[in-house]
C-alpha cells in the first residue's frame, strides 16, 4: 500500500509540474528575465506548494501517519558554508539549464536529449559530491 501511496504522490506531483509548465524551460527562464519578458507564473506554483505543505506541518503536530511509524521531523534552518554553496549551485544551474531536479526527472518521459543530459549531470554531480565535500573540509582545515 505504502508503494501505491508513493506511486500516486509522485505522480500527482509529475502531473502538476507538467501542467504548470515547470518542465517547460524557457518558462522557468522567463521568471528569471525580470528586464526583458518576465514571466510570473513561477510565483503561483512555489506559492502551491508552499502553502499546502506549511497548512500539513501544522495539522500533523501530535498525530500518527497512515502508512509510517512518524511523521518527518522538520527541516533544521541553520544556514551554513554548505547550505549557501548547495543554494548556490542549485541556483545557477536552474538558471542555465531552466530545470532542476523535480521537472528534469519528469521530462525525461517526453523532452529530448537536453533532459537526459542533465539528469546524467545531476546524477554525477551527486555521487561526487561527498568526495568534493571531503576534500573542502580537509583543505579548509590545513
Amino acid at each position: 500500500m505504502r508503494r501505491l501511496v508513493a506511486f500516486c504522490s509522485g505522480s500527482l506531483f509529475g502531473v502538476g509540474l507538467l501542467l504548470s509548465g515547470m518542465t517547460d524551460t524557457s518558462k522557468v527562464q522567463g521568471w528569471l528575465d525580470f528586464f526583458g519578458n518576465w514571466d510570473p507564473t513561477l510565483a503561483f506554483v512555489m506559492g502551491g506548494a508552499m502553502v499546502p505543505m506549511f497548512i500539513a506541518w501544522r495539522f500533523t503536530e501530535g498525530r500518527k501517519p497512515i502508512y509510517a511509524e512518524k511523521f518527518p521531523s522538520r527541516p533544521q534552518s541553520n544556514i551554513d558554508r554548505d547550505l549557501i554553496l548547495g543554494s548556490v549551485l542549485f541556483g545557477v544551474g536552474w538558471g542555465l539549464a531552466g530545470l532542476c531536479p523535480g521537472p528534469a526527472i519528469a521530462s525525461l518521459g517526453f523532452g529530448g536529449s537536453q533532459s537526459a543530459l542533465f539528469v546524467l549531470a545531476m546524477l554525477l554531480g551527486m555521487r561526487l559530491t561527498p568526495s568534493i565535500r571531503l576534500q573542502i573540509s580537509s583543505s579548509s582545515a590545513t
